[in-house]
């Protein structure tokens, strides 16, 4: 392993982060690129303790490598810490990896211990399956498969109408309808795996950033109740499209209360954030979805025309 100087994270990286990051994007083409905006975002991350949960590869003033957690505020049986990390494509082979996996399992205990410690522990890492070497790497600390992701994409054009079923509403994103943005998106995902409540500061650093597209962002209403019953919240990311001249609109949220479930509300939903992006200017739009869901949201998503693009596998440990 070369000399380098390790510690921990801090918000003054935002710009190293990015930088190691967008390297390790020209080896493993996910599709991710990042300014040091976005990555501030994550840095400051009101569930990710840096001090305590973090650590940082430096050759020199570069970071050629990394590990964060992010711990549950509300979980309930199994409390689910995530793993976020990688290594410069230059870097890589060395026992790096190795040592951040180690460094990240060792945090993900201390914040469990420290926030819930009746709770059963579980360390999470979300991975693309194609990147070389994570399968062997995440083995040989305990981790195995426990479940699929998929990136799908649809293509925009020209979009068709897409009307609403009776009854029900669209209302655009504003500020003064966030609140029951977040709680729609809580209800909707509660019985969601691996799913706990978002509150209002992790809602506003991981959702309602400066990465949020508002005009393609939509609630939808009882017209008979008002309650608010579905939702999809659209995120944009600039470095994405500076990287690849592609405009994304990425649906990083959508969901039905469990009542309203079975309407066509989540397709409708869907269809009115497509018109709208697709007015907009956008090239495409696109989403992640639990290949394993209860509610059958591939299928959901298959009929609206996305397709899939890439998968994702979620390792994770007992510890």
């Amino acid at each position: 392993m070369p000399a380098l100087e390790w510690r921990p994270l801090t918000k003054a990286d935002a710009q190293s982060s990015a930088d190691l990051l967008n390297a390790i994007e020209t080896a493993d083409r996910i599709g991710e690129h990042y300014t040091a905006d976005d990555t501030l975002q994550e840095l400051i991350d009101p569930f990710s303790d840096l001090e305590r949960a973090s650590l940082a590869a430096f050759d020199g003033d570069r970071m050629v490598g990394y590990v964060k957690t992010r711990y549950k505020q509300h979980p309930e049986e199994i409390h689910r810490v995530f793993l976020d990390g990688g290594v410069h494509p230059d870097y890589r082979r060395q026992g790096i990896g190795t040592r951040l996996v180690e460094a990240g399992i060792a945090g993900a205990k201390a914040v469990h211990e420290l926030h819930h410690p009746t709770l059963k522990l579980a360390i999470d890492i979300h991975k693309a399956e194609h990147i070389a070497g994570t399968k062997e790497l995440f083995a040989a600390q305990g981790f195995s498969p426990a479940r699929c992701f998929q990136r799908m994409e649809h293509p925009l054009g020209t979009v068709g109408e897409a009307p609403l079923p009776d009854g029900f509403q669209a209302e655009q994103w504003a500020r003064d309808l966030d609140e029951e943005f977040r709680l729609v998106r809580n209800e909707s995902f509660a019985d969601h795996w691996g799913a706990t409540p978002v509150n209002a500061d992790a809602w506003q650093n991981k959702f309602t950033n400066h990465t949020l597209q508002p005009e393609i962002s939509f609630l939808l209403r009882d017209k008979a109740t008002g309650a608010p019953v579905s939702l999809v919240l659209t995120l944009f990311w600039a470095a994405d499209t500076e990287a690849t001249g592609i405009r994304d609109a990425h649906f990083m949220v959508i969901g039905t209360i469990p009542g309203y479930r079975n309407r066509g509300l989540a397709s409708a939903a869907i269809a009115h954030a497509l018109r709208a992006a697709a007015e907009h200017g956008y090239d495409q739009a696109s989403l992640a979805v639990d290949t394993a869901s209860a509610a059958g949201a591939p299928g959901v998503f298959e009929r609206a025309g996305f397709t899939p693009k890439m998968r994702y596998v979620r390792w994770a440990r007992e510890a």
